[in-house]
Protein backbone atom coordinates (compact mmCIF):
# COMPACT_ATOMS: atom_id res chain seq x y z
CA UNK A 1 0.00 0.00 0.00
CA UNK A 2 3.15 2.51 1.02
CA UNK A 3 4.51 1.44 -2.74
CA UNK A 4 1.22 1.99 -4.59
CA UNK A 5 0.78 5.64 -2.67
CA UNK A 6 4.13 6.77 -4.00
CA UNK A 7 3.64 5.24 -6.96
CA UNK A 8 1.07 7.59 -7.33
CA UNK A 9 2.91 10.40 -6.12
CA UNK A 10 5.30 10.24 -8.31
CA UNK A 11 2.77 10.54 -11.32
CA UNK A 12 1.74 13.35 -10.27
CA UNK A 13 4.68 15.16 -9.96
CA UNK A 14 5.96 14.04 -13.34
CA UNK A 15 2.37 15.45 -14.73
CA UNK A 16 2.64 18.80 -12.98
CA UNK A 17 6.41 18.93 -14.40
CA UNK A 18 4.84 18.04 -17.60
CA UNK A 19 3.54 21.81 -17.93
CA UNK A 20 6.07 23.40 -15.59
CA UNK A 21 9.17 22.73 -17.44
CA UNK A 22 8.91 24.89 -20.54
CA UNK A 23 7.88 28.14 -18.25
CA UNK A 24 11.32 26.95 -15.72
CA UNK A 25 12.89 26.92 -19.36
CA UNK A 26 11.80 30.76 -20.48
CA UNK A 27 11.53 32.06 -16.84
CA UNK A 28 8.53 31.53 -15.19
CA UNK A 29 4.89 32.89 -16.43
CA UNK A 30 1.71 32.05 -15.37
CA UNK A 31 -0.29 33.52 -18.26
CA UNK A 32 1.77 31.14 -20.83
CA UNK A 33 1.15 28.47 -17.94
CA UNK A 34 -2.25 28.52 -17.87
CA UNK A 35 -2.32 28.45 -21.75
CA UNK A 36 -0.26 25.78 -22.18
CA UNK A 37 -2.41 23.53 -19.66
CA UNK A 38 -5.67 21.66 -21.13
CA UNK A 39 -9.20 23.62 -21.33
CA UNK A 40 -6.95 26.99 -20.16
CA UNK A 41 -6.62 28.47 -23.79
CA UNK A 42 -6.74 32.55 -23.43
CA UNK A 43 -10.11 33.67 -25.23
CA UNK A 44 -8.53 35.19 -27.93
CA UNK A 45 -6.87 32.05 -29.32
CA UNK A 46 -10.01 30.01 -29.76
CA UNK A 47 -11.25 33.04 -32.63
CA UNK A 48 -11.43 30.64 -35.78
CA UNK A 49 -10.80 32.23 -39.10
CA UNK A 50 -14.24 32.28 -39.55
CA UNK A 51 -15.06 33.38 -36.63
CA UNK A 52 -13.01 36.39 -37.36
CA UNK A 53 -14.25 36.76 -41.07
CA UNK A 54 -17.88 36.15 -39.72
CA UNK A 55 -17.24 38.75 -36.97
CA UNK A 56 -15.80 41.46 -39.17
CA UNK A 57 -18.70 41.13 -41.65
CA UNK A 58 -21.46 41.51 -38.70
CA UNK A 59 -18.95 44.93 -37.76
CA UNK A 60 -19.54 45.91 -41.29
CA UNK A 61 -22.86 45.44 -41.60
CA UNK A 62 -24.09 47.20 -38.29
CA UNK A 63 -21.75 49.81 -38.87
CA UNK A 64 -23.00 50.30 -42.35
CA UNK A 65 -26.61 49.94 -41.76
CA UNK A 66 -26.80 52.31 -38.88
CA UNK A 67 -24.91 54.88 -40.41
CA UNK A 68 -27.10 55.13 -43.61
CA UNK A 69 -30.04 54.45 -41.39
CA UNK A 70 -28.82 57.90 -39.81
CA UNK A 71 -28.26 60.60 -42.47
CA UNK A 72 -29.68 59.06 -45.40
CA UNK A 73 -33.38 60.88 -44.17
CA UNK A 74 -34.90 64.00 -43.90
CA UNK A 75 -32.91 66.16 -41.50
CA UNK A 76 -29.85 63.24 -41.93
CA UNK A 77 -26.90 65.89 -42.67
CA UNK A 78 -28.93 69.45 -42.55
CA UNK A 79 -29.68 69.35 -38.65
CA UNK A 80 -26.35 67.48 -37.37
CA UNK A 81 -23.74 69.97 -36.86
CA UNK A 82 -21.40 67.22 -37.29
CA UNK A 83 -21.79 66.08 -41.27
CA UNK A 84 -24.21 69.48 -42.06
CA UNK A 85 -22.87 70.60 -45.90
CA UNK A 86 -21.56 74.20 -45.53
CA UNK A 87 -21.58 76.88 -48.37
CA UNK A 88 -18.11 76.01 -50.69
CA UNK A 89 -15.13 78.25 -50.02
CA UNK A 90 -15.88 81.96 -50.59
CA UNK A 91 -19.41 81.79 -49.98
CA UNK A 92 -18.92 80.79 -46.69
CA UNK A 93 -16.60 83.24 -45.84
CA UNK A 94 -18.96 85.53 -47.29
CA UNK A 95 -21.60 84.36 -45.59
CA UNK A 96 -22.00 87.07 -42.69
CA UNK A 97 -21.85 90.09 -45.58
CA UNK A 98 -24.57 88.23 -47.59
CA UNK A 99 -26.88 88.12 -44.50
CA UNK A 100 -26.12 91.62 -43.75
CA UNK A 101 -26.96 92.58 -47.44
CA UNK A 102 -30.45 91.05 -46.86
CA UNK A 103 -29.21 87.63 -48.92
CA UNK A 104 -29.42 85.53 -45.56
CA UNK A 105 -32.86 83.57 -47.28
CA UNK A 106 -31.08 82.89 -50.02
CA UNK A 107 -27.90 81.46 -47.74
CA UNK A 108 -30.11 79.27 -45.83
CA UNK A 109 -31.57 78.23 -48.98
CA UNK A 110 -28.58 77.18 -51.05
CA UNK A 111 -27.52 75.43 -47.67
CA UNK A 112 -30.81 73.47 -47.14
CA UNK A 113 -30.87 72.44 -50.62
CA UNK A 114 -27.28 70.83 -51.19
CA UNK A 115 -28.04 68.68 -47.66
CA UNK A 116 -31.29 67.78 -49.23
CA UNK A 117 -29.21 65.97 -52.20
CA UNK A 118 -26.72 64.56 -49.64
CA UNK A 119 -29.65 62.70 -47.28
CA UNK A 120 -31.28 61.79 -50.68
CA UNK A 121 -28.37 60.12 -51.90
CA UNK A 122 -27.20 58.51 -49.04
CA UNK A 123 -29.47 55.58 -49.21
CA UNK A 124 -27.21 54.48 -52.57
CA UNK A 125 -24.43 53.81 -50.43
CA UNK A 126 -26.37 50.62 -48.77
CA UNK A 127 -25.74 48.43 -51.57
CA UNK A 128 -22.05 49.65 -52.58
CA UNK A 129 -21.31 48.65 -48.26
CA UNK A 130 -22.89 45.18 -48.88
CA UNK A 131 -20.82 44.34 -51.54
CA UNK A 132 -17.34 45.36 -49.95
CA UNK A 133 -18.36 43.43 -47.26
CA UNK A 134 -19.26 40.30 -48.96
CA UNK A 135 -15.60 40.92 -51.04
CA UNK A 136 -13.78 41.33 -48.17
CA UNK A 137 -10.55 38.77 -47.65
CA UNK A 138 -9.55 36.80 -44.61
CA UNK A 139 -6.68 38.71 -45.12
CA UNK A 140 -9.20 42.00 -44.80
CA UNK A 141 -10.92 40.85 -41.86
CA UNK A 142 -7.62 40.01 -39.78
CA UNK A 143 -6.06 43.05 -40.65
CA UNK A 144 -9.08 45.30 -39.57
CA UNK A 145 -8.99 43.18 -36.37
CA UNK A 146 -5.60 43.91 -35.77
CA UNK A 147 -4.97 46.81 -37.22
CA UNK A 148 -5.17 50.35 -35.86
CA UNK A 149 -8.78 52.04 -34.40
CA UNK A 150 -10.21 52.65 -37.73
CA UNK A 151 -8.55 50.12 -39.67
CA UNK A 152 -12.00 49.32 -40.70
CA UNK A 153 -13.77 52.81 -41.66
CA UNK A 154 -10.12 53.06 -43.91
CA UNK A 155 -11.15 49.72 -45.49
CA UNK A 156 -14.64 51.00 -46.75
CA UNK A 157 -12.71 53.95 -47.71
CA UNK A 158 -10.41 52.25 -50.13
CA UNK A 159 -13.16 49.97 -51.11
CA UNK A 160 -16.07 52.20 -51.71
CA UNK A 161 -15.04 55.92 -52.36
CA UNK A 162 -15.14 55.55 -56.09
CA UNK A 163 -18.29 53.17 -56.74
CA UNK A 164 -19.93 55.21 -54.16
CA UNK A 165 -19.38 58.35 -56.39
CA UNK A 166 -20.87 56.69 -59.20
CA UNK A 167 -23.44 55.89 -57.23
CA UNK A 168 -24.60 58.72 -55.41
CA UNK A 169 -23.62 61.76 -58.55
CA UNK A 170 -26.77 61.02 -60.19
CA UNK A 171 -28.67 61.23 -57.33
CA UNK A 172 -27.03 64.36 -55.79
CA UNK A 173 -27.06 66.09 -59.92
CA UNK A 174 -30.61 65.43 -60.25
CA UNK A 175 -31.61 66.17 -56.62
CA UNK A 176 -30.19 69.18 -56.93
CA UNK A 177 -31.57 70.40 -59.92
CA UNK A 178 -34.45 69.67 -59.20
CA UNK A 179 -34.63 72.02 -55.90
CA UNK A 180 -33.37 74.74 -58.28
CA UNK A 181 -30.02 74.31 -56.65
CA UNK A 182 -27.86 75.59 -59.55
CA UNK A 183 -29.98 78.72 -59.65
CA UNK A 184 -29.84 79.43 -55.84
CA UNK A 185 -25.99 79.07 -55.82
CA UNK A 186 -25.90 81.99 -59.30
CA UNK A 187 -27.92 83.72 -57.11
CA UNK A 188 -25.97 83.58 -53.77
CA UNK A 189 -22.86 84.70 -56.26
CA UNK A 190 -24.56 87.73 -57.61
CA UNK A 191 -25.33 88.44 -54.58
CA UNK A 192 -21.59 88.48 -53.37
CA UNK A 193 -20.07 90.62 -56.01
CA UNK A 194 -21.95 90.32 -59.43
CA UNK A 195 -22.47 87.99 -62.00
CA UNK A 196 -19.01 87.65 -63.97
CA UNK A 197 -16.66 88.76 -60.87
CA UNK A 198 -18.59 86.09 -58.20
CA UNK A 199 -18.62 83.04 -60.17
CA UNK A 200 -14.74 83.51 -61.14
CA UNK A 201 -13.89 84.41 -57.71
CA UNK A 202 -15.54 80.68 -57.11
CA UNK A 203 -13.31 79.06 -59.74
CA UNK A 204 -10.51 78.07 -57.55
CA UNK A 205 -12.82 76.32 -54.48
CA UNK A 206 -11.89 73.13 -55.41
CA UNK A 207 -7.95 73.46 -54.94
CA UNK A 208 -7.78 74.87 -58.79
CA UNK A 209 -7.21 77.88 -60.53
CA UNK A 210 -9.91 80.70 -61.48
CA UNK A 211 -10.61 79.57 -65.01
CA UNK A 212 -11.55 76.34 -63.90
CA UNK A 213 -15.56 76.10 -63.25
CA UNK A 214 -16.51 75.38 -59.83
CA UNK A 215 -18.44 71.84 -59.82
CA UNK A 216 -20.87 71.97 -56.98
CA UNK A 217 -21.84 68.60 -57.19
CA UNK A 218 -18.54 67.54 -56.74
CA UNK A 219 -18.22 69.59 -54.17
CA UNK A 220 -22.06 68.25 -52.42
CA UNK A 221 -21.02 64.60 -53.27
CA UNK A 222 -17.25 64.93 -51.71
CA UNK A 223 -19.76 66.24 -48.47
CA UNK A 224 -22.40 63.53 -48.13
CA UNK A 225 -19.37 60.82 -48.49
CA UNK A 226 -17.25 62.77 -46.01
CA UNK A 227 -20.13 62.16 -43.79
CA UNK A 228 -20.80 58.67 -44.32
CA UNK A 229 -17.24 57.88 -43.60
CA UNK A 230 -17.36 59.76 -40.12
CA UNK A 231 -20.21 57.97 -39.32
CA UNK A 232 -18.75 54.80 -40.17
CA UNK A 233 -15.74 55.77 -37.82
CA UNK A 234 -17.79 56.59 -34.90
CA UNK A 235 -19.64 53.36 -35.37
CA UNK A 236 -16.67 51.56 -35.67
CA UNK A 237 -15.03 52.67 -32.43
CA UNK A 238 -18.40 52.06 -30.60
CA UNK A 239 -18.44 48.52 -31.24
CA UNK A 240 -14.23 48.09 -30.30
CA UNK A 241 -14.69 50.31 -27.19
CA UNK A 242 -18.38 50.00 -25.79
CA UNK A 243 -19.84 46.78 -25.57
CA UNK A 244 -23.33 47.60 -25.25
CA UNK A 245 -22.71 48.50 -28.43
CA UNK A 246 -21.74 44.85 -30.05
CA UNK A 247 -25.36 43.83 -30.66
CA UNK A 248 -24.82 40.67 -32.02
CA UNK A 249 -23.57 37.30 -29.82
CA UNK A 250 -20.74 37.00 -32.84
CA UNK A 251 -19.14 40.91 -32.00
CA UNK A 252 -19.43 40.17 -28.49
CA UNK A 253 -17.33 36.92 -29.07
CA UNK A 254 -14.84 38.54 -31.83
CA UNK A 255 -14.53 41.96 -30.12
CA UNK A 256 -15.02 40.48 -26.37
CA UNK A 257 -11.12 38.52 -26.91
Amino acid sequence: MFSRRIFCIGLGLFSVNQFMAPAMAQGFDLKKLQNSLPGTAGKSSSLSNSDISSGLREALKVASERTVSKVGKAGGYLNDSAIRIPLPGMLEKGKGMLQGIGAGGLVSDLETRMNRAAEAAAPKARDIFVKAITDMSLQDAQGILNGPQDAATQYFKRTTTQPLNTAMRPVVQSSMNDAGVMQAYKAVSDRLGGASSGLSALGGLGGGNASQAFDITDYVLEKAMDGLFYYIGKEEAAIRSNPAARSTDLLKKVFGS
